[in-house]
């Protein structure tokens, strides 16, 4: 690992302004100098994000007659999308982020089907007074 000049310097800050207020023995400051440098220097790297991928098993499980379960903190929901969108994820972006299947459903089977259900009787009382308006 190469030392960056600027680290070295920050360590120093930070030693002098902790050695001025504390009471510190000689013996262990080169202890201490070393520890505060590799803190310093583990500042610049970025933590590679661990691959978060779903398993078979895991995507068969979170799709649920009456909920789908999220990957995302664990709960349930009749859809997804708003819960989404309040984490900033599109659906598209989910499913990548995931390795879910393209066809993943972002609305559960009973909710989707009750949701149905209400348009098509929507639809048939507006077909009612259309006719009932026409005669």
């Amino acid at each position: 690992m190469r030392t960056n000049p600027l680290s070295i310097e920050l360590a120093a800050r930070i030693m002098s302004a902790y050695v001025t207020r504390n009471s510190i023995p000689a013996e262990s400051l080169p202890h201490l100098l070393a520890t505060v440098h590799r803190a310093v220097q583990s500042l610049n790297h970025q933590p590679q994000p661990p691959a978060r991928r779903a398993t078979d098993a895991q995507i068969r499980a979170s799709i649920r007659s009456d909920a789908l379960v999220s990957f995302e903190d664990g709960k349930t929901y009749k859809t997804l999308r708003r819960h989404l969108t309040l984490r900033g994820l599109t659906p598209e972006a989910y499913r990548a982020k995931w390795g879910l299947p393209v066809d993943y459903p972002m609305v559960s089977a009973t909710y989707s089907a009750r949701r149905s259900d209400i348009s098509r009787q929507i639809g048939v009382t507006q077909r009612l007074r259309m006719k009932e308006a026409a005669e």
